[in-house]
């Protein structure tokens, strides 16, 4: 036991004195954190609006004046004609236009939006937004109510994503890259003819790691609560229990790309490879998985932060219970069984 203690403070000393690594572990959780809660967003705010108006009465006024006290609409000016709009939205002088007939009375059925659709997302966005903005009560419209996120704000989304994200390529990609530079060194063989196990020499690199991911989970859950204003509605300990288990999933990805890797490239590469671009694109972390291609969402079935993500949105944002999540759960322990069985048999071969 001595001896497995030595060894991961040895690893641990390696680590923190390993500037660059340090960087990557503690600085890309900030940055990411902060651009997604500030810069990268989906966010309705400061739309430049032009209104165009062929016959200003009350109701129209009235209509103009709710969009311009809302924080979503910024209102350039008013135009006379729906042709002076599109030429303005042309000319990237605004971002939508809202034309109200002649005859307004005050319904949104009769009111037109112009929109620059080179962003349909965000167009579209727009126009839903808009058309919140001048729904009126007496219209006898359907009254929609958001749950979880009244507010719709974009960071409620992301965290989660963030979460899985950056969990899986610090405990896969820095164990891999880890256990591939001894082998590049020459120094897995002497470590591997030691007194001490070999399969607790490999433990007592992950085991480093392993602590540092929780604290990147703690600081992320921190930076979220304090500095994104978003809630912790569901248990903590359920939290934890599905980050520890989706945690020791990515040290094993991390092993087993590290027994098929021979040098620190290819094993980042591989890492960004199977990891990185998977991930951002195919686990629901920025496009709705149920809008994808067939083909890509059976593709998106086998990437294990699509099933933690979806966990953390239901105990972090909707505040439920395990037996709503026990689909995830279930699949990250198989994914976690899987893995570390390839990874131990891989292992086990090389040493033979």
């Amino acid at each position: 036991m001595k001896q497995f203690i030595s060894f991961v403070i040895k690893e641990t000393k390696h680590i923190v004195r390993d500037k660059r690594t340090m960087l990557i572990l503690f600085g890309m959780p900030i940055v990411m954190m902060l651009l997604f809660g500030f810069a990268i967003t989906t966010d309705v705010k400061n739309v430049r609006t032009i209104v165009v108006m062929g016959n200003a009465n009350h109701a129209t006024q009235q209509a103009a004046d709710c969009l311009a006290a809302s924080e979503n609409f910024t209102l350039t000016q008013v135009v006379a004609t729906p042709d002076e709009a599109k030429r303005l939205i042309r000319n990237q002088k605004a971002d939508m236009a809202v034309v109200f007939p002649k005859d307004y009375g005050g319904t949104t059925q009769s009111v037109q939006f112009i929109v620059d659709g080179s962003d349909p997302n965000m167009a579209q966005l727009w126009t839903n937004y808009a058309g919140a903005v001048l729904t009126n009560p007496e219209e006898g419209l359907v009254n929609s109510k958001l749950l979880y996120n009244p507010q719709m704000k974009s960071a409620y989304n992301f965290v989660p994503a963030i979460m899985g994200t950056l969990l899986m390529l610090v405990c896969a990609m820095m164990t891999s890259i880890s256990i591939v530079r001894e082998k590049e060194r020459g120094t897995m063989e002497v470590l591997l003819v030691s007194p001490i196990r070999p399969l607790l020499i490999i433990v007592a690199k992950v085991v480093p790691y392993l602590v540092l991911a929780f604290v990147i989970l703690i600081a992320i859950l921190l930076m979220a609560i304090f500095v994104l204003g978003v809630p912790l509605q569901g248990s903590l300990g359920w939290i934890f229990l599905i980050s520890t288990i989706y945690i020791l999933l990515a040290l094993s990805l991390g092993l087993l790309v590290s027994n098929v890797a021979k040098t620190q490239l290819v094993a980042l590469l591989l890492s960004a490879m199977v990891l990185l671009m998977p991930i951002v694109m195919l686990s629901g972390m920025i496009f709705p998985i149920e809008s994808m291609p067939r083909i890509l969402q059976y593709v998106s079935a086998i990437i294990p932060t699509r099933y933690y993500i979806s966990a953390m949105r239901k105990l972090m944002i909707m505040g439920v219970g395990i037996e709503q999540v026990y689909r995830e759960l279930a699949v990250l322990v198989g994914m976690f069984v899987i893995l570390l069985s390839l990874s131990l048999a891989k292992f086990n071969k090389r040493l033979e």
